[in-house]
């Protein structure tokens, strides 16, 4: 089990988490994969782009409302993993229709990548060549590994948010309780 700066990063805010950092990566390489390997007419592009942006921008916006209502958050980064989860299936059927191989975890290759996760100053460009330049296979599995990766830490997130909201709820919360008990008083 991580900690919470593990998860959360040492100075606070969403741009410091580690699910948000890892899902700007996904973010940045998904378009990028998306422009080489998929028609930008095609539906499917926009989809896989926005399941990438969707899983970013709802641990951003998730993380800004914790301050008045975790369940909020809750549900925000709840809708992340989701997102997240589409994306995954996307790139596993995009391998699967090309009859190209999905690498399993103790794949050598897959290695590497997890070991990137530990880089200091890890950002896309750390992963791009694996995206622009490789083939479609390593491209995609690549954005396989930082998924899983991601949702790891959102799983380890969501955890750790539901077991604050139940110990403490969140601002809006606590106001319900205190409003609830001025009036029976």
């Amino acid at each position: 089990m991580q900690n919470k700066n593990d998860l959360i990063g040492p100075h606070g805010g969403y741009r410091n988490l580690k699910s948000y950092q890892t899902t700007e990566i996904i973010y940045d390489a998904t378009v990028a994969f998306c422009d080489r390997f998929i028609d930008k007419r095609s539906r499917t592009h926009d989809q896989m782009v926005q399941a990438a942006r969707s899983g970013k921008q709802n641990i951003a916006e998730g993380s800004m409302a914790s301050g008045t209502s975790k369940k909020f958050e809750l549900k925000l980064v709840g809708v992340a993993r989701a997102s997240l989860e589409e994306l995954l299936l996307d790139y596993e059927d995009f391998l699967r229709q090309r009859g190209l191989t999905k690498w399993g975890k103790d794949h050598a290759e897959v290695q590497k990548i997890r070991k990137l996760a530990y880089a200091t100053d890890r950002s896309y460009s750390t992963y791009k060549s694996n995206v622009e330049t490789a083939p479609a296979d390593v491209a995609a599995n690549t954005l396989l590994c930082l998924i899983h990766q991601a949702n790891y830490l959102l799983d380890q997130q969501l955890r750790q948010l539901e077991k604050q909201f139940l110990n403490e709820g969140g601002f809006t919360e606590r106001l319900y309780h205190a409003r609830r008990d001025a009036r029976q008083k």
